[in-house]
């Protein structure tokens, strides 16, 4: 790798090859060592009282190949504003705040929230019970009766909706009402709405009319269609129908979708049940009578 060009190792008339494994004869290169694969000189000194330049060009060499460099830190991306939205949405809520919002309205003598402390409840949420908000939070809360919220429905209804606040529930109800209306979770929603009337505890499984008439005006409330008014001035007039089977509950919705408000495009000949048969001829008749009339 190079020579000692020192004046006073020239007038020692020779020169040591860094290196070599041959032993030179001189004291300062009797022996080299073999690190990572380089061979360095034992002697810092040239033998003239001056540093060895080719040790410090081996030593260079050294540097360069030792073993594990250190890599550099690698640089955190910076977080867009998008990130840190969708990172406070999956932000887990604490089941201990919503045990204790529980706490606050729980039945003195039951583990659940009855008609008191949901009247309570819906005080601090400033809504009122017969308000459509509600009937979707019993919802999402999955509530099997009416009137009451078990502690499992309240604590995995507070989950799935990712509140444990009152505030929390609250700032929900906007992105809920939008979620309804969405034609399919609407579906969902008015299928369930007939289990949530029935009576479970007396093993109720046909709905009273007059509640049927009420859960109809409060699932409609935001999307009334134009047959519903006749549609439940029917029931009224006619107190012999008591009561409102699941088929009839269920039929009822895709015949509001199907069905033009003048009924013209009813067809008797499909399976639709009996009382929406009996509805269309009773609206048919009033409706001959008034153009005979006129």
């Amino acid at each position: 790798m190079g020579q000692c060009l020192s004046p006073c190792c020239e007038k020692q008339g020779r020169s040591s090859p860094v290196g070599s494994l041959a032993d030179t004869g001189h004291p300062n290169h009797s022996r080299t060592q073999y690190i990572a694969g380089i061979t360095v000189p034992d002697s810092k000194d040239n033998g003239c009282g001056e540093p060895n330049p080719a040790v410090t060009t081996a030593n260079s060499e050294w540097k360069m190949f030792t073993p594990y460099p250190k890599l550099p830190p690698i640089k955190k991306q910076a977080v867009n504003a998008e990130a840190k939205r969708l990172s406070l949405i999956s932000k887990e809520v604490s089941e201990a705040k919503i045990l204790s919002l529980f706490e606050v309205y729980r039945d003195k003598n039951e583990d659940c929230i009855l008609a008191d402390g949901i009247e309570r409840l819906c005080i601090d949420l400033e809504v009122k019970p017969e308000e459509f908000i509600v009937l979707i939070l019993a919802w999402k809360f999955g509530a099997e009766t009416m009137c009451e919220f078990s502690r499992l429905e309240f604590v995995q209804g507070c989950k799935a909706m990712k509140v444990d606040s009152l505030k929390g529930i609250q700032n929900k109800f906007p992105e809920l009402l939008a979620e309804v209306g969405d034609k399919q979770a609407f579906k969902d929603l008015y299928r369930w709405t007939y289990k949530f009337g029935l009576d479970s505890s007396s093993g109720q499984r046909t709905l009273p009319t007059d509640m049927a008439i009420s859960l109809w005006k409060l699932v409609f409330s935001q999307n009334e269609p134009p047959v519903l008014q006749r549609w439940l001035e029917f029931l009224e007039k006619h107190s012999s129908i008591r009561g409102i089977p699941k088929d009839t509950w269920d039929m009822f919705l895709n015949f509001t979708e199907q069905v033009g408000e003048d009924l013209s495009s009813y067809d008797d000949t499909e399976a639709w049940p009996s009382l929406l048969d009996d509805f269309v001829e009773f609206e048919n008749d009033r409706h001959n009578q008034n153009v005979t009339a006129d």
